[in-house]
């Protein structure tokens, strides 16, 4: 017998997959079928093939889903990447349609009680976390609304690990407004968000823009029913 078809033998009888025996001897897995056409294996050794066989398909599995998971990130990149190049300078008809949708979606619309009555006057109030939404609300305002930022005031609401004076510094970068024009800083989660999200996802806490204009309250208010209306 040759000697490496005995060795070959003896490693295949200790569990050696054909893959390790290849690597040991260099000999050619189509040989090595011919010599374990009749082979009966122990116990032992059939467990221990088995378990490398396992091991080496959750091992290519998890490639195969890293992987894939890279090609999905990638071909995120891509499609974000080209779709951000669609959108092009905003005319002042597609941001006022911008704006008011967020004011549809963001803006306080409840009538306002006192007493039990409804009152006539509403303010122009929009809430939210989203730096880049309140930055594109504020270009809304001032380019669509004409309202001068002596008209705007802003109130925050953050936790009690934040930093007050860390965010009022970042809102006023995002907003463009002066440290004077924001008014209040209130304590911890509102009531409609409460046990709804945890707070590290608002890292900025929420900003509140506000405008004191009952006529273009009522102005913003008829472009969404215009838009309703579409």
């Amino acid at each position: 017998m040759r000697s490496d078809r005995n060795s070959a033998l003896k490693f295949r009888l200790k569990g050696r997959s054909y893959n390790e025996i290849v690597h040991l001897l260099g000999v050619p897995k189509s040989t090595l079928s011919g010599w374990f056409t009749d082979l009966e294996l122990p116990e032992s050794a059939r467990v221990r093939i088995a378990k490398r066989v396992y091991a080496g398909s959750v091992k290519a599995l998890v490639k195969r889903n890293a992987n894939q998971t890279q090609l999905a990130e990638l071909k995120a990149r891509r499609i974000r990447e080209s779709s951000k190049k669609e959108v092009g300078k905003l005319s002042k008809t597609e941001l006022s349609l911008i704006g008011t949708a967020l004011y549809w979606a963001e803006g306080y619309k409840r009538p306002i009680l006192k007493n039990g009555k409804v009152k006539t006057y509403h303010p122009v109030c929009l809430s939210n976390s989203d730096p880049a939404l309140v930055r594109t609300y504020m270009r809304f305002l001032r380019e669509v609304c004409q309202v001068s930022d002596e008209k705007i005031s802003a109130d925050v609401r953050i936790y009690q690990h934040q930093n007050e004076a860390y965010l009022l510094d970042f809102w006023s970068k995002v907003t463009g407004l002066p440290f004077g024009r924001f008014k209040k800083f209130y304590y911890g989660i509102s009531l409609s968000s409460q046990h709804k999200r945890p707070f590290n996802i608002l890292p900025y806490g929420t900003v509140q823009i506000r405008v004191n204009s009952t006529e273009l309250y009522h102005k913003i208010m008829g472009w969404i029913e215009g838009l309703s209306k579409i």
